[in-house]
């Protein structure tokens, strides 16, 4: 699992209805170009940036109800003992941990407040070859309504260590650090829907937030959250044309995409 510490996000994938319109939105509004592992897979279909791979699209499995959404997953060094650190923490194990070829093993589980993530144990695949690069992963949140659940939760089996920066009724968030920041936690109040359930959000790197958004709109989907400043970067939450939600991050206003 070299590169891939123990509770490091490693991978993200998106399910969709529709595979080709998939292909389609994220090719043009990133640059991917895409590899189709084909039916023994399940037509999972990665996504390259510049030959390196940083995410992947999947069609609806046949037992899950439809919808679109990104899947966020978590490295670690033993899928099977980790789900008896899931269940004895008060998560609940999905599926899994299910061994695919040579490729990993993949255990899927939700959290106390209901958020449901992955926990991958690499095999011959580890997972982003390159993040933190315009078209590639940057960073993910974790959003809750229970956080006195769910924040000792990942603390506990992940090791994290946790700094609240913010805490009240307009914005409580969190930051969990493996010796450097990995993740987020964002709790949900009362602006936020509340058909929306817990999640995990994903944010990805652009070049330019505006320029991003712009380009979501033409492409059919639609923009939760306008771009703003930040001290980490120029943000806006967005809904692909299927459904998804995730995030971009761009340089603040004048700034580097570097």
């Amino acid at each position: 699992m070299a590169g891939f510490v123990e509770g490091a996000p490693c991978w993200v994938d998106v399910v969709l209805p529709d595979l080709e319109a998939g292909r389609r939105f994220y090719g043009e509004l990133f640059g991917w170009t895409f590899r189709d592992g084909g039916e023994e897979y399940g037509s999972y279909t990665e996504a390259l940036s510049e030959g390196r791979s940083v995410a992947a699209l999947l069609p609806v499995p046949a037992d899950r109800a439809p919808g679109a959404a990104w899947n966020l997953h978590f490295a670690v060094a033993d899928a099977a003992a980790f789900a008896d650190k899931v269940a004895a923490a008060g998560g609940k194990v999905v599926s899994g941990p299910t061994r695919i070829g040579d490729v990993g093993t993949l255990l899927v589980f939700t959290d106390p407040g209901g958020a449901a993530v992955g926990a991958w144990q690499a095999g011959t695949r580890e997972g982003f070859e390159v993040q933190g690069e315009p078209g590639s992963f940057f960073w993910p949140e974790i959003y809750t309504r229970d956080k006195a659940t769910v924040d000792p939760f990942y603390e506990t089996v992940f090791g994290y260590a946790g700094q609240q920066v913010a805490e009240g009724a307009e914005f409580d968030f969190k930051i969990w650090s493996l010796g450097h920041p990995v993740a987020g936690r964002l709790q949900m109040n009362e602006y936020y829907p509340a058909e929306l359930g817990a999640h995990a959000l994903v944010y990805f790197r652009v070049a330019d937030t505006d320029a991003a958004v712009a380009k979501v709109r033409s492409l059919g989907g639609t923009v939760t959250r306008e771009p703003s400043d930040s001290p980490f970067g120029r943000s806006a939450l967005v809904v692909d044309d299927q459904g998804a939600r995730f995030a971009l991050m761009g340089p603040a206003s004048g700034g580097d995409a570097h």
